[in-house]
């Protein structure tokens, strides 16, 4: 089969030029081909030479050692970097996660017999002619995910192929082969030795592909589930998070509703659970805040303070959240709330201590900060003006000040 070469294969044609105008060969690999393939957009291409890395050096004016001692050269050419790496076979895992050792080889099938799916597995030239050792072709036009060779190898070199396995189910609706699909079952124990943020990623991509309920089933199947942090008792939160009918497009979204359909009612249970996988600061905040904001919405309206306190965009998403888990929403009320909050921050009151302080005479203390922050939430819910005068008559008259 010959694939049209265009986009970023277009642009990276220069590489593989001058790599086999060296003598060498040279090839898109991996991902891209199999997009091109399936007829997806190709957003990055990665390129395997015969080439050892020095060689690649020695061709490119600009080059950056990104993992030379596993053979990938950064190489940047008019404005773009590509990853190139050199065709390489590796030794037995200790770890089921990084090779003992690296060999370079000449190589391709040697190369790709290393890589996990037979549909990540292509090679394709720059006239677009494709080269495919293990019917990778075939596996995409019966929508198979299948092992490269013995699966069990793949997966004991790395256990995190196994995720990776199903992730592909969500992201493209494929279903396993049935020796990948028993492999993964008998070593999905393996999968205590990968580091969470790794499990993480492809749980997260996993969760946002077009076939979640394929990919959710695979998960479920073959008990990786419960090699996840906090999902070991988790197979009926799963099951219901599989059946959420629209595609989610935010990791917070992702967490959020996993602890959702966890049952977590407690914030910092929440936090806890978020924090074993690793995830940043800023994801647990939105996360925690979002479940927090379903849970209000099971029984309250929203207000221009509740608005204030957890900022329109995540207002907005929370919504669409409730829609997508069949709960009431109300996207009308929630814009009019947004569009006419009178603040958004507490910067925006036009008051603060000094001038409450020059009015009652007396010293800051505990009093002054309950003070602002009841005049921040009046201002926010319409009862004053944001006016420093009428702000002031507003404490003296209710007694805060």
């Amino acid at each position: 089969m010959i694939v049209p070469i265009k986009g970023e294969f277009e642009k990276a044609i220069p590489v593989l030029e001058t790599l086999q105008a060296a003598g060498f060969e040279a090839y898109f690999v991996g991902g891209s081909v199999r997009d091109a393939l399936l007829g997806k957009s190709v957003n990055d291409v990665d390129i395997a030479t015969s080439a050892f890395p020095e060689e690649i050096k020695k061709l490119f004016n600009k080059t950056v050692d990104v993992g030379i001692e596993h053979g990938t050269v950064m190489v940047l050419l008019e404005g773009e970097s590509y990853e190139v790496t050199t065709f390489r076979t590796e030794s037995t895992y200790q770890d089921y996660r990084r090779p003992d050792s690296v060999t370079f080889v000449r190589s391709l099938e040697e190369d790709l017999k290393r890589r996990d799916l037979t549909i990540n597995a292509f090679a394709m030239d720059n006239e677009g002619r494709i080269q495919d050792f293990f019917d990778g072709e075939k596996d995409l036009k019966q929508q198979i995910i299948r092992a490269v060779g013995k699966p069990e190898e793949r997966f004991n070199e790395d256990a995190l192929r196994m995720m990776r396995a199903v992730r592909f189910a969500s992201q493209l609706g494929f279903h396993l082969e049935a020796d990948t699909f028993y492999a993964i079952v008998v070593n999905a124990h393996l999968l205590e030795n990968i580091a969470v943020e790794r499990i993480q990623v492809e749980f997260v991509k996993m969760a946002m592909g077009d076939y979640l309920l394929q990919g959710m089933e695979a998960l479920f199947t073959t008990n990786l589930y419960q090699y996840c942090p906090g999902l070991k008792h988790g197979k009926l939160a799963l099951r219901r998070f599989s059946l959420i009918p629209a595609k989610l497009k935010k990791e917070r979204h992702v967490w959020a509703l996993l602890l959702y359909f966890l049952g977590i009612q407690n914030p910092k249970e929440g936090q806890a659970i978020l924090r074993h996988w690793r995830l940043s600061n800023k994801i647990i905040s939105d996360s925690v805040q979002l479940l927090e904001l379903i849970l209000y919405r099971h029984h309250l309206p929203l207000n221009h303070y509740i608005v204030y306190r957890y900022t329109p965009t995540l207002i907005w998403e929370a919504e669409e959240l409730l829609e997508v888990i069949k709960l009431p929403s109300d996207k009308q009320t929630a814009a009019k709330l947004i569009n006419t909050i009178p603040i958004l921050e507490r910067d925006e009151i036009d008051i603060d201590g000094k001038a409450i302080m020059n009015v009652v005479n007396a010293r800051g203390g505990r009093w002054l900060g309950e003070a602002i922050a009841m005049a921040e939430k009046a201002v926010v819910l319409g009862a004053v003006e944001n006016d420093q005068q009428a702000i002031l008559n507003w404490l003296q008259k209710y007694k805060y000040i």
